[in-house]
């Protein structure tokens, strides 16, 4: 099958990503979580804070620091049991189990991996793995990787301003187990939502970040060991601990062209032994095939997105809805942490007021991150935006919007109550619509990216709709309310009601938010 054909099937036509005769082995799905066995190991402090403060500037940060950010971004912190009723007349009950974390995950698999560089004073200097199953690090390689990594990543990142820089990987097989071909666009969201949690973390805690979507990725797969075959990274985050993690002549290209082979020559392999608990792995070629097409070969490949490529602005000639402007909305993260969850038939229909959404809009949205695709720090939403089709809400008439972060306004498409329409739009039904207020939509452009950064461009967009998707879910939290991110939806069928697709644009992940009741389980805290 072609890349291309692979993509529009992934996006538009997702039950043509199933074989039809595909069945779950549950009784020989992999772990959600990697283990390495018999290497040097750093037990993290199980000794959490309750509440993320802001740390004090003069002190170096620590081991101890770093082991609440890893926690706080993916660490295990709940076991939870569910009860199952298969909808026969004997009603037969069943119970599901799962290990939570503060991050949404399609079917809660978690297939992606933390590795982090660490220069501390506390921790010998080197590779390290997360390992989630035993809140440790087990050390992967040891040594002063400074130079490597400044040939590998971004021109310019002052490595020596950064005392860690985390690698985000996937492991292919740990959704694709379940999900088949389909887990390639969950693994770039789900990627997504855990950046965009370790971004709100880190600024929790006063570190600055600096995200990194260019790379030599042979180069950096190697570094930490990895079978690209299985596992490849999708992104980086530089921490530091002054104010900002400002590139040297990032507006001018590299002089010098390096490539990911001469990288891999300079270190040598790494061999280790690890568990997945899968006896039978299937092969995934497309996974394999466009891992390699987005792939890096040479630092020629690193690229800017001008803000003339970036989203168009939307058509002042629509009506629009000025929202409120609220005070500064600021919530206990490490709280809203451990109440989110994502609610399905726990919906309960509710009326949302306008400050609501008004606070639930701008907090979204106040944000920028630096990273290595903008020529300056600028705001996400130059790249992707929010739809929404709202029912219920206090002074705004029932109707389909595009939000407009310029002006804190929405802009109204259509009038009506659209929770029909978008309930028989679902491919799986779990979620009653019928019940849910605020039905969000991340819209980015049709072809994702790919003129400029080709094939890696797709799963850019997807981390960068994560994001937005973690932010809203935590804002919406805190302001009381449950999302349920979905993509089995009829794309199609959203573009339709937005209008975006003659635009070039299209939806990329519905999120339904709204007041919900307690679900009927029993949780289990980890924290200690």
């Amino acid at each position: 099958m072609e890349l291309e054909t692979f993509l529009h099937q992934l996006h538009f036509e997702t039950d043509k990503t199933f074989p039809s005769d595909w069945q779950v082995d549950w009784q020989d799905a992999p772990l959600p979580y990697k283990l390495y066995r018999g290497l040097p190991e750093i037990a993290l402090t199980a000794e959490v804070p309750l509440t993320l403060k802001k740390r004090e500037v003069d002190l170096n940060p620590s081991l101890e620091e770093l082991g609440h950010f890893l926690w706080y971004v993916y660490g295990l912190n709940q076991c939870a049991q569910s009860t199952l009723i298969d909808g026969t007349m004997e009603k037969n009950v069943s119970f599901t189990q799962s290990l939570r974390r503060f991050v949404p995950s399609g079917g809660a698999l978690y297939p992606n991996e933390l590795y982090v560089y660490v220069k501390l004073d506390d921790a010998p200097q080197g590779i390290y793995h997360y390992d989630v199953a035993h809140h440790r690090l087990i050390l992967l390689r040891e040594g002063n990787y400074d130079f490597y990594l400044s040939r590998s990543i971004d021109n310019g990142l002052p490595l020596m301003d950064c005392f860690c820089i985390v690698f985000v990987s996937t492991v292919f097989w740990k959704n694709f187990y379940k999900y088949n071909n389909f887990s390639y666009r969950l693994q770039g969201l789900d990627a997504g939502v855990l950046m965009g949690q370790s971004l709100e973390v880190a600024n929790r805690i006063g570190f600055s970040t600096r995200v990194c979507y260019q790379f030599l990725d042979r180069s950096i797969n190697h570094l930490l060991g990895l079978s690209e075959q299985e596992e490849s990274v999708y992104a980086a985050i530089a921490l530091s601990i002054k104010p900002s993690i400002t590139c040297v002549d990032k507006n001018q290209k590299r002089e010098e062209i390096i490539s990911a082979s001469e990288l891999c020559s300079e270190v040598p392999v790494l061999r280790h032994d690890t568990y997945h608990r899968s006896k039978r792995v299937f092969d995934y070629p497309m996974l394999r095939k466009l891992n390699e097409a987005s792939m890096f070969d040479t630092t020629q490949s690193f690229m800017k997105i001008k803000k003339n490529n970036c989203a168009k602005k939307l058509s002042l000639a629509r009506e629009m809805v000025l929202l409120p402007f609220t005070e500064c909305f600021s919530y206990d993260l490490a709280s809203v942490c451990r109440k989110r969850y994502s609610p399905d038939s726990d919906f309960i229909l509710g009326k949302v007021s306008q400050t609501q959404l008004s606070t639930l809009l701008k907090e979204t949205f106040t944000f920028s991150y630096e990273n290595d695709l903008d020529d300056t720090q600028d705001q996400v939403e130059n790249r992707v935006s929010l739809y929404g089709s709202f029912y219920n809400v206090e002074g705004i008439p029932n109707g389909a919007y595009s939000y407009d972060n310029n002006n804190h306004a929405l802009r109204r498409i259509t009038k009506g109550d659209y929770r029909e329409f978008l309930q028989f739009g679902l491919t799986m039904p779990n979620v009653n619509l019928y019940q849910v207020p605020l039905c969000f939509h991340v819209v980015g452009d049709k072809d994702h990216l790919k003129e400029i950064l080709g094939y890696r461009g797709y799963r850019i967009q997807q981390m960068e709709a994560g994001i937005i998707v973690q932010r809203l879910l935590l804002v919406s939290c805190a302001l009381g309310m449950g999302g349920h991110p979905l993509l089995g939806f009829d794309v199609n069928q959203c573009d339709e009601l937005y209008r975006i697709d003659s635009k070039g644009k299209t939806s990329l992940i519905q999120i339904p938010i709204g007041p919900y009741r307690p679900r009927a389980w029993l949780r289990g805290s980890l924290l200690t």
